[in-house]
C-alpha cells in the first residue's frame, strides 16, 4: 500500500482529496514567493491552517519567502523608497531559495510591483512575461514545479496611480491564458476585483487596502480562498468572506491558526537571512537552526491537534 496516500486522506472520510490536492500535499515543501504581501504572509497563514485542519496527517512543509518590494521583472521605478534602494529582483536570489531550501513546489505570486505603478507598456509588460518564464525555467531546472497566483487586485481609489488596476488586468489576463499551455494558474486578481467593487456600490468608504496595494486581513482570506478553491476546499470555506468558516470547520481551528501563525513568523525572517538578499532594513530573524528548533516545538504542538 501507497503510505503516501493514506497521509492524503482528509479528515471528512466522505471526501477524497482533488487531483491539485494530492500534488501539493504530495511535496515535501512547498515554498511561496512574492512581494510584501506574501511576506505578510495572512494568506499563507489560512492555507496552512486548511492544511493542518483537513489532511493532518500531511508532512508537506509551507514556508514563506516572500520579500518586500520584490519584481519577477527586475524593474524598479526611479526614486523607489524614496531613492534609498532599487526594487529586489527575484532572479537575484532565486538560485539560492531553489539550492538552501529545496523546494518540491513554488507558488509565485507576482505583478503588483512589476509594472512599477505606470499605465500599461510594451516594454514594461514583456519584463514581466519574461521573468514569468525565466522562473519557471530555473525551478523546472531544479526540479520544482510552479503554481503561479494572479497579483491582487489593485485599488486606485486608495492607491492613486490612474490606469494601473487595468495594467494587473493585463498581467493577470496573460498569466490566466497560459493554462492553455498547460499552467497552474490561480485566479486571485479578478475575483478580488470583484469582490470590492460589489462592496464599494453599498458603501463607497470600503477598501481591502488602506493604500490600494497591502490587503487587509479580508484581503489575504480572499487571496486564501481562490488557492484552497483550486485545492478542492468545501463550499462552505470558498463561499465564505472571512476567515471564520474555516476556523469553525475544525474545533480547534482558531488554535491551530495561531500556532501556524507563530510558526511562519518565527521561520519567515530566519529562512530569508540564510538564503540572502539585497533588500535593505529587513529583521534579520534568529540563526536558522535555532528557529527550527524552536519551530519544531510548534510543529508537534500542532501534529498533536487531530
Amino acid at each position: 500500500m501507497d503510505v503516501r496516500q493514506v497521509r492524503l486522506l482528509p479528515v471528512d472520510s466522505t471526501r477524497s482529496a482533488t487531483p491539485a490536492a494530492t500534488s501539493f500535499l504530495a511535496a515535501r515543501r512547498v515554498v511561496f514567493l512574492g512581494d510584501s504581501i506574501t511576506y505578510a504572509g495572512e494568506y499563507v497563514e489560512f492555507v496552512e491552517t486548511y492544511v493542518r485542519t483537513h489532511f493532518p496527517d500531511a508532512t508537506v512543509e509551507l514556508l514563506d519567502l516572500g520579500l518586500p518590494s520584490e519584481t519577477v521583472s527586475g524593474l524598479s521605478e526611479e526614486g523607489h523608497a524614496g531613492g534609498a534602494f532599487p526594487r529586489p529582483d527575484l532572479h537575484e536570489r532565486l538560485g539560492r531559495v531553489l539550492e538552501k531550501a529545496q523546494p518540491d513546489l513554488v507558488v509565485a505570486c507576482y505583478g503588483m510591483n512589476d509594472g512599477i505603478y505606470l499605465p500599461l507598456d510594451a516594454g514594461r509588460f514583456q519584463k514581466f512575461q519574461d521573468g514569468i518564464q525565466r522562473l519557471r525555467e530555473r525551478c523546472a531546472a531544479a526540479g520544482a514545479k510552479v503554481l503561479h497566483v494572479a497579483p491582487p487586485t489593485f485599488d486606485e481609489v486608495k492607491g492613486g496611480h490612474p490606469g494601473y488596476s487595468h495594467t494587473l488586468d493585463r498581467y493577470s489576463e496573460w498569466l490566466l491564458a497560459q493554462r492553455a499551455q498547460g499552467w497552474e494558474v490561480i485566479d486571485a486578481h479578478f475575483p478580488m476585483n470583484r469582490f470590492l467593487a460589489e462592496r464599494r456600490r453599498d458603501d463607497p468608504k470600503f477598501a481591502l487596502a488602506g493604500d490600494g496595494v497591502h490587503v487587509n486581513t479580508q484581503g489575504h482570506w480572499l487571496i486564501a480562498r481562490e488557492i484552497l478553491r483550486h485545492l478542492g476546499a468545501p463550499d462552505e470555506i470558498v463561499a465564505a468572506d472571512t476567515p471564520g468558516a474555516l476556523l469553525k470547520s475544525h474545533p480547534r481551528g482558531a488554535e491551530v491558526l495561531t500556532l501556524v501563525q507563530q510558526r511562519q513568523r518565527l521561520l519567515k525572517d530566519a529562512w530569508l537571512t540564510h538564503v540572502g538578499h539585497v533588500r535593505p532594513g529587513m529583521n534579520q530573524g534568529k540563526p536558522l537552526a535555532e528557529a527550527q528548533r524552536e519551530a519544531m516545538g510548534l510543529t508537534e504542538k500542532l501534529q498533536a491537534i487531530k
